[in-house]
């Protein structure tokens, strides 16, 4: 219950100091908004990145050994006719 009453009471602290917030002054110009579009992009690819490299690590870890002989066989065929066109 204190967990509960903790959360509203900083809840209701941080809304009472943004509604007397005094108005603010400040001029962004066009490549500030172009900076912050670039870091918003970034973060989404950072994100999209770290997301796909765990999801293949994750995909890797229930895979089983019989994948990995497939594709072991599967090299080695695309292997051969450039063997026999060599020889």
């Amino acid at each position: 219950m204190t967990k509960r009453t903790n959360t509203a009471a900083v809840f209701a602290a941080a809304l009472a100091l943004a509604g007397f917030a005094p108005p603010v002054f400040a001029y962004l110009d066009p490549s500030t908004g172009s900076m912050i579009l670039s870091a918003i992009v970034g973060v989404f690819a950072t994100v999209g990145l770290a997301v796909k490299t765990y999801w293949y690590k994750l995909k890797s870890l229930f895979r089983g050994k019989a994948d990995d002989v497939r594709d072991d066989d599967m090299a080695d065929d695309r292997r051969q006719p450039q063997d026999s066109a060599n020889q």
